[in-house]
């Protein structure tokens, strides 16, 4: 029985550290791997990983980047790229592997680490926390792992947003709206001026406005309806945004600017247009099988300005594995979000929508930042995408069992469950 449950409770303990430092999030990374390959039923949990649609667009993806690996010439950074190659892939699987109940006992522990993340701002901004590593990325702006709690943060946000367009049109639940549009608002502010961060807010608007369509695609007037008020309130977010946050993305139009002129600075978006532009260009020297894996940072340090080539990754995970594979590694990566995309689409209900927007804040994170590729992300917005991408294989309304039972009433199934459910 004890190792039976064992997974759930590692499970749950790597959704609780996903805002920790990364050395938590590897070592719930391997405690979960030891505990599914010592628990037993490793029949099921194959059989499981194998019906998801999933399956095949992640091992397409593993599959080609071994074939790369031994086709391919090596390079001194290939160990470790093949390592977070995998890793990636190994992150995805072990969330589909798990059953019903694990995955909600780790969404179970992202929620309650969410919910102590914001009491622990909430009392860094009145009187202060003492500097201990642990929380410090959560509290204030501090490379990558912030930027991951960021996203978290919007995720959250986006989710509650369609919580709260999932009660507009029941007039017995319509109460529900409110708070859940409050804690969108509330996570909008947390990645405008605790963890300002660009990428988080423009997914959390793309999202909220995809789930408008996932909820009314079928219903033109309502679908109308809800964008207009979307629109609106978008309009209003930006009236009102923070002017440190508008300095920022006014600061990002005049470092592409910049760089298009042909200045080369650390700036974050002039950084950027060097990193796409010259990362494409290594793809279309190979677009049949890439440079080989682990290419990326050699390549780089030629033929990147000397005061940027030292960066070790391209802030995009599509050209990375585009670079190391040729169009087809770009296309297997991007392959599997857009997987994710259409599975979840196919659900028309709450579950499908939650799961809808979670690999959508992915797809694009991964877009604009190395979020799959670097750890510090990785190993944290990625376990709670394919967690809620897990549920959509769900009959009935999963997360009930992720919300404590006095909120639980509030998730309300508006479509039929999968046609084959796990």
């Amino acid at each position: 029985m004890f190792r039976t449950r064992l997974p759930r409770w590692m499970a749950a303990f790597w959704g609780f550290v996903v805002y920790m430092p990364v050395g938590m999030n590897y070592a719930a990374f391997v405690l979960l791997l030891a505990t599914l390959l010592a628990g037993g039923d490793l029949r099921g949990r194959a059989q499981r990983m194998r019906q998801n649609p999933m399956w095949w667009p992640i091992m397409a993806y593993v599959a080609w980047t071994l074939l790369v690996l031994a086709l391919r010439p090596h390079y001194r950074e290939t160990p470790n790229d093949l390592f977070h190659g995998l890793r990636i892939a190994a992150t995805m699987l072990m969330a589909l592997a798990l059953t019903r109940e694990e995955a909600i006992w780790a969404l179970r522990a992202f929620l309650l680490t969410t919910v102590l993340g914001l009491v622990a701002i909430a009392i860094h901004v009145t009187i202060g926390l003492p500097d201990v590593q642990l929380w410090r990325a959560i509290v204030v702006m501090q490379g990558n792992k912030s930027i991951n709690n960021a996203l978290l943060f919007a995720l959250v946000g986006a989710v509650a947003a369609v919580i709260g367009l999932a009660h507009l049109h029941d007039l017995r639940r319509w109460h529900w709206a409110g708070p859940a549009f409050a804690a969108t608002v509330v996570m909008a502010v947390l990645v405008s001026v605790v963890l300002p961060s660009r990428t988080s807010l423009l997914a959390m608007l793309a999202c909220i406005f995809a789930a408008c369509f996932h909820q009314w695609r079928s219903h033109p007037k309502g679908l109308a309806v809800a964008l207009v008020a979307a629109c609106v309130v978008a309009a209003l977010g930006v009236w009102q945004m923070p002017q440190s946050i508008k300095n920022k993305f006014e600061l990002g139009v005049q470092e592409l600017e910049e760089a298009q002129a042909g200045v080369a600075s650390e700036a974050s978006w002039v950084s950027r247009y060097y990193m796409y532009r010259e990362t494409a260009r290594m793809m279309l020297d190979a677009p049949v099988a890439g440079l080989g894996i682990g290419a990326w940072t050699s390549e780089w340090k030629r033929r990147a300005p000397k005061v940027i080539d030292y960066k070790n990754m391209p802030h995009n995970d599509y050209l990375w594995m585009g670079s190391q594979g040729g169009i087809p590694g770009l296309l297997s990566l991007l392959g599997i979000m857009l997987a994710g995309v259409w599975v979840a689409w196919r659900r028309a209900d709450l579950t499908g929508r939650i799961g809808f927007v979670a690999v959508l804040t992915m797809l694009i994170a991964a877009n604009l930042n190395s979020a799959m590729r670097d750890a510090q992300i990785g190993l944290s917005l990625l376990w709670i995408v394919f967690l809620c991408l897990r549920l959509v294989r769900e009959e009935g309304s999963p997360w009930r069992g992720v919300f404590p039972p006095r909120l639980g009433g509030l998730l309300v199934s508006g479509g039929p469950p999968p046609a084959r459910p796990l």
